[in-house]
């Protein structure tokens, strides 16, 4: 018996993988499947990085909350028992006092964000986000600098074994000194020693340089760490090159510490958010949050939900500048910049 054939201008049902959108069959040119999967990736990519944003923003939101919560809920206790008169000896002791005056209702610290100082007309909020503009460019000249600085240190400590075991020790025990004691020398310093530049010093700039001294130090030890991570037969690589050590240092070393190096600018841009705010309450700078918050605390009996709103606005200020570090990390190296492994460059 002849078995049945089908007539010959039947064509076979498509498959569900060759239907239009599916993505490219196994036939079609490889370059074509490589950007499909690309931008598949990419496309994940994004998604990943909007859940994450979107999930980051809710758990600070809730940690606000939160800790608005505990603030109201501490106040209403130690109200309710009146402090340490009753016989609790924690509140009024070891813990603050819960009055209005210590502590104010976080409806009215709300509140004042919105008042109008007397003698201003302006929301006080408006006052306190031109204040941080001030204190974010000293915090930036200074972060610049510590970085540049900071980064050169590293790179020559790199040169050298023994100039990194003579240096290092010195690097870290700069950072024992106190800021707030050198703070007013380094003032002194620029208001009576550097007339000899072509042009005049000012106030803001001797903070600038006070944050500098709070930045070069995470730049220096993590750039160190960061330009030694490469594995050494990429090193070795390098040398049957017969690369230049600048050529080593451009292609390899700096593209391997980037990670470390990243997760020394969060902290250092931090820090001199730090450095400036204490280097203005040192050297009186006026126009910065440093000098907000002593005028602030002086006028404390008036209102003290000013000076709670005027910290608010430092903490703030201290977010906004760990966002924007955070942005440029993932424009420049992506998810490998929260990935401090070896091999993830210069491989």
């Amino acid at each position: 018996m002849q078995a049945e054939t089908a007539p010959a201008s039947q064509s076979p049902a498509p498959s569900p993988a060759h239907s239009p959108g599916a993505g490219p069959r196994e036939s079609d040119d490889l370059i074509v499947r490589d950007q499909f999967i690309r931008l598949q990736a990419a496309r994940e990519r994004r998604r990943a990085r909007t859940r994450r944003i979107v999930r980051q923003v809710v758990v600070l939101a809730v940690f606000v909350c939160l800790l608005g919560l505990a603030y109201t809920a501490y106040k209403a206790f130690g109200t309710a028992i009146d402090d340490a008169q009753s016989g609790w000896l924690l509140i009024g002791s070891f813990l603050p006092e819960t009055t209005d005056l210590k502590m104010p209702p976080v409806l009215d610290i709300l509140a004042g964000i919105f008042e109008e100082p007397r003698g201003t007309g302006d929301p006080f909020w408006t006052i306190v986000a031109s204040e941080a503009a001030f204190t974010l460019r000293e915090a930036a000249v200074g972060f610049a600098i510590g970085v540049v600085v900071g980064l050169c240190i590293a790179i020559a400590l790199t040169t050298s074994g023994r100039l990194e075991r003579a240096l290092v020790p010195h690097v870290i025990a700069s950072q024992t000194i106190p800021l707030i004691a050198i703070a007013p020398i380094i003032v002194i310093w620029g208001r009576k020693s550097f007339d000899f530049l072509p042009f005049e010093w000012q106030d803001w700039m001797s903070v600038s340089i006070i944050a500098t001294y709070l930045t070069f130090f995470p730049v220096t030890i993590n750039g160190l760490r960061g330009l030694q991570s490469p594995r050494p037969e990429n090193l070795e690589l390098m040398d049957s090159y017969a690369a230049p050590w600048g050529q080593t240092l451009w292609r390899l070393r700096l593209p391997a510490s980037l990670p470390y190096l990243f997760a020394a600018f969060k902290i250092a841009a931090t820090a001199s958010v730090v450095g400036a705010i204490v280097g203005e309450i040192s050297a009186g700078v006026k126009g910065g949050l440093g000098r907000r918050v002593l005028l602030e605390a002086q006028r404390y009996t008036t209102g003290p939900e000013r000076l709670y709103v005027a910290v608010l606005g430092a903490a703030a200020l201290g977010i906004f500048v760990f966002v924007v570090i955070s942005t440029v990390e993932y424009a420049l190296v992506g998810r490998k910049g929260r990935e401090p492994a070896h091999g993830q460059y210069g491989t």
